[in-house]
């Protein structure tokens, strides 16, 4: 079994340097704003291959000049005890995790595709490293990035990270590339009926943004926004800290 141990230490020391690799980047964006994530670097190669020229928006907005009705709208939409949790919401994992066994018992498909159960934190750390296949690897790798983002960012940070990365149509990345595609202004002055329709899309921003994308049974998103409306004003805001946590 010898000539199994050094295989074994060299898988160990590429995981343990992976895990290196991220707790460094984040580190980084302590005081740097995310360039690109990985998801945007797979849609922006599976619009435009090797082209230049690329319909792929996205432009930073600091956290102090996003609109408060958007960031209730997405709380609301997304994760509404956000600034309450540690990055992950056991009681709703359980339940993903529930469904997906059942889904695998019933023989619906060999490759389970966890679904739910994730945080506005859990969608970051996919976003911005991981690819978008379903898998329990891929999923543990995920909670493992979690657990960094909470540890060395703030909740503010985290949230204005979420803000300005997040996908909001077919090749438009973050608030500020959204509110000038659909309304043709700035995240700043987003309104509240504004915000609430930006926020329903998050679930599937390209059937939000084109009608190819939707498949029968998508989400009803006037319900949503309706819903969203209606609940805005119970999440409560974390100000934004001067420096450091």
């Amino acid at each position: 079994m010898r000539w199994l141990s050094y295989p074994i230490k060299c898988l160990c020391c590429a995981f343990l340097a992976m895990q290196l690799f991220f707790a460094i980047q984040i580190a980084l964006w302590t005081t740097l704003d995310p360039s690109t994530t990985a998801f945007q670097r797979a849609e922006r190669w599976r619009l435009c291959g090797l082209h230049w020229s690329c319909p792929v928006y996205s432009t930073w907005t600091p956290y102090t000049q996003i609109s408060n009705n958007l960031k209730r709208a997405v709380l609301v939409s997304e994760d509404d005890i956000f600034f309450q949790h540690k990055g992950v919401r056991v009681e709703d994992m359980q339940k993903a995790w529930e469904k997906n066994q059942q889904k695998t018992q019933a023989g619906a498909k060999a490759k389970v595709a966890l679904r739910g159960g994730s945080t506005i934190t859990q969608q970051l750390a996919k976003n911005l490293f991981l690819s978008s296949e379903q898998n329990y690897f891929r999923k543990g790798q995920e909670l493992i990035i979690t657990g960094f983002l909470e540890l060395i960012l703030s909740k503010q940070r985290l949230f204005e990270i979420y803000l300005n990365s997040v996908e909001w149509g077919e090749g438009i990345f973050g608030v500020g590339a959204a509110s000038r595609h659909y309304y043709n202004t700035s995240p700043t002055v987003l309104d509240r009926e504004q915000a609430a329709a930006l926020a329903s899309a998050l679930p599937a921003p390209k059937c939000f943004d084109k009608q190819q994308y939707c498949r029968r049974g998508s989400i009803n998103y006037s319900s949503r926004q309706e819903f969203i409306l209606e609940n805005m004003d119970r999440v409560a805001l974390a100000p934004y800290p001067k420096s450091g946590k």
